[in-house]
């Protein structure tokens, strides 16, 4: 953790209602930050232009509100340096800047042509093959960006606040990294990464599902001239009684829905804490017992990490429900 008081963010994408999920995220991100004497910087993440809607947008910050969630910034509803879709420049520099460093080249393959070359017996994510990286594609021609991997890069290696020790090699994982579509977006994976490093945020708290996206951005931000990553913690998802992750695509219940039936918000994040695992039961809640919630969960874990303190940069070490201490 760096010396000074660590800068954490909630940066929800407005292609939809914020929901039950989304809740429990920010009771995370809320309560590390809270443990950590830290602050949350709130970032709108709308660079797919196709399915992000300005009305989304004004739902979820009514909503963050109404839960009781503060941020350390306000997102102006004029241009904002904290929302992607105003930032296409900064984003045009980064890339400038990183193709003087590696090899960016234009890439016409689609999803459905690469969906044909993928093994059916592949689990999980299938690495760019590298189709287009000596194919010179001219700049008339529908096209995205990619940087070429250097072969020869060291693993990345970082300790995660709640799951542990992780290795990972971008160019098995993902192979070439797309930083720009072929409308013309840029992708997730590449404005996150410029956006933390232009933000300053050094300790980033979300999902478990994009530990994977770690390592890359890791390796994509020292190439943007970041000598340090952030600390990261991928906490637990939301899930049903079933075991299933609550989401948009699974219809996770909205909180604009709760709102409207007429729930109170201390019984909306008692529902939220309890998918994700912070409480057994659903129970009464305020934003402000975030901080409590996680430690509690996770004491012993966060205990260790003070103690650290003292000896050096403490580390967040936050074990899993159930894992021995």
């Amino acid at each position: 953790m760096p010396a000074d008081k660590p800068l954490t963010r909630f940066a929800p994408s407005p292609t939809g209602l914020l929901h039950i999920g989304h809740v429990g995220h920010m009771l995370f991100v809320w309560g590390v930050a809270g443990i950590l004497g830290g602050r949350v910087l709130l970032r709108i993440e709308d660079h797919d232009r196709r399915r992000c809607r300005g009305d989304y947008e004004v739902a979820l910050l009514a909503d963050m509100e109404w839960l009781g969630f503060e941020p350390a910034n306000f997102v102006s509803p004029g241009p904002s340096k904290h929302r992607q879709s105003d930032c296409d420049a900064v984003y045009g520099d980064a890339l400038r800047r990183l193709a003087r460093v590696t090899s960016v080249y234009r890439c016409v393959c689609t999803r459905k042509s690469l969906a044909r070359l993928r093994d059916p017996g592949l689990q999980g994510e299938m690495p760019y093959p590298g189709l287009c990286r000596r194919a010179g594609h001219p700049e008339s021609v529908s096209h995205g960006l990619r940087l070429a991997w250097k072969r020869d890069e060291r693993p990345e290696s970082f300790e995660d606040g709640f799951l542990g020790q992780q290795c990972q090699r971008p160019e098995r994982q993902c192979g070439d990294l797309l930083v720009r579509d072929r409308l013309g977006q840029w992708t997730y994976q590449f404005a996150v990464t410029v956006d933390d490093l232009r933000h300053g945020v050094d300790f980033v708290v979300r999902g478990e599902d994009l530990v994977d996206s770690t390592g890359r951005q890791i390796r994509l931000a020292r190439m943007l001239g970041r000598p340090d990553p952030p600390r990261y913690f991928h906490h637990p998802l939301a899930r049903d009684g079933q075991g299933v992750k609550l989401s948009k695509k699974q219809r996770a219940p909205s909180v604009r829905a709760m709102r409207q039936a007429g729930m109170a918000p201390g019984t909306v994040l008692g529902e939220a804490a309890r998918a994700v695992g912070l409480v057994p039961d659903a129970c009464e809640l305020a934003a402000r017992d975030a901080a409590e919630l996680v430690e509690r969960a996770h004491r012993q874990a966060f205990r260790n990490g003070r103690e650290a303190a003292g000896h050096g940069e403490p580390s967040v070490r936050v074990r899993r429900p159930g894992a021995a201490s």
